[in-house]
């Protein structure tokens, strides 16, 4: 974990002033995948991994921004009005989510001044936990402050969303940056990302036995097509959403559909979309149902749409990929799991396990050991907390 402290002492040796701090969490999604960019339901919670930035202000308009992570400096101009990374390079660099915050400030009239800034985070990179929605709310919280504004938390998410989006060219929804700015320690959110209304649902429900934990279990392999088949997986819900439009024309997205609904149109769609458009229609209806299991304290029932949601990314929106697959499996074989799935935009990464409080012990013990033997990868397991969302760092 980052010690602010230490994090403002070597910022200080490094560029020789004082620093203000600012964090933002990772998260974790509990179910609700590849729904919120068809303005549809997700259910997130803020976890404990977090990133951490700490910066002062410059005389001149340059941001001047080391990552200790990757002990690496990046120097540039505030960027202007034009949309789109630098030099058409190929591939995402981390100083990429800085600058396109940055941008998406300055789009918004945010006086922006030039900065130093130091940036630490230990949110598992590549784990689908959302390391750049993190990093991206923390170094927005940072900038505005400089510049001498505080956006409130929708108006940030919305900023880390079109930096996203717009800069670095993911083309994401909402819920990353809306987890990392409305995060509530021992709750998750149900959001809805059409309207942006969000809920607060209790996790210290008291199960048989113990309190049931969340479990994260990363598999330790990210397949490079992660984020070329995101946009593509996007690009098929919009098809099936044009398509289903020549029959319905008040269909605005997916989340316009119940299951009834899209399986009357079945023949309207190609059979792949079709599959693409019914993992997401179905997982809305899932979502729900989940909140309104968390509410009653039924975990076997929430347990169940884990379960589901894992079977429809698998086979109807071909996200997940055989490491996964394998710890989901073994998952639900060990005693004490409610349920499993995988969590994040897929192929590769984590997947997220709810997991009755005193058998922790022994499901890690029994998935790192089954894992190894049948992939040759050792998992990574973190037992977490719904935590607090972004938000400056007082040193004591």
């Amino acid at each position: 974990m980052t010690d602010p402290r230490q994090l403002h002492d070597d910022f200080r040796q490094r560029f020789g002033t004082a620093a203000r701090l600012f964090r933002a969490p990772g998260r974790v999604n509990l179910i609700g995948e590849h729904t919120d960019y068809n303005a549809g339901f997700v259910m997130p919670a803020a976890i404990q991994f977090r990133t951490t930035v700490a910066i002062a202000p410059r005389a001149d308009r340059r941001l001047r921004v080391y990552s200790v992570n990757f002990d690496e400096e990046c120097t540039a101009d505030l960027p202007g009005a034009a949309v789109g990374r630098a030099a058409g390079r190929d591939g995402i660099h981390w100083m990429d989510y800085v600058l396109g915050v940055a941008w998406a400030l300055g789009v918004r009239g945010v006086p922006l001044v030039g900065a130093d800034m130091m940036i630490q985070g230990d949110v598992p990179l590549g784990a689908g936990l959302s390391s750049s929605a993190s990093l991206e709310v923390a170094s927005g919280l940072a900038l505005a402050s400089l510049a001498g504004t505080a956006p409130s938390g929708l108006e940030l998410a919305g900023i880390c969303q079109q930096a996203e989006n717009d800069y670095v060219g993911m083309r994401c929804g909402i819920m990353d940056q809306f987890a990392a700015t409305h995060g509530r320690a021992g709750h998750a959110l149900l959001l809805d990302c059409r309207s942006l209304e969000h809920r607060l649902l209790p996790l210290q429900a008291p199960s048989a036995g113990s309190a049931a934990r969340l479990v994260i279990c990363n598999s330790m392999v990210r397949h490079s097509l992660a984020g070329s088949e995101y946009n593509q997986r996007r690009a098929q819900c919009e098809l099936g959403v044009a398509s289903l439009r020549r029959i319905r024309p008040a269909i605005a997205t997916l989340r316009d559909l119940s299951v009834a609904g899209l399986l009357a149109h079945e023949a309207a769609l190609e059979p792949l979309v079709f599959r693409r458009c019914r993992h997401v229609v179905t997982e809305n209806a899932r979502v729900l149902e989940a909140a309104a299991a968390l509410t009653a304290a039924d975990l076997p029932a929430f347990g169940r749409l884990m379960s589901d949601s894992h079977r429809s990314l698998r086979d109807d929106y071909q996200v997940s990929c055989d490491e996964l697959d394998v710890l989901v499996r073994i998952a639900q074989s060990i005693d004490g799991v409610y349920g499993a799935r995988m969590t994040g935009g897929g192929f590769g990464g984590c997947t997220v396990n709810l997991v009755q409080g005193d058998c922790v012990g022994r499901f890690r013990e029994q998935l790192q050991a089954g894992y190894e033997r049948a992939t040759g990868h050792r998992a990574e397991i973190y037992v977490c907390e719904a935590s607090e969302g972004a938000a400056a760092v007082v040193l004591p």
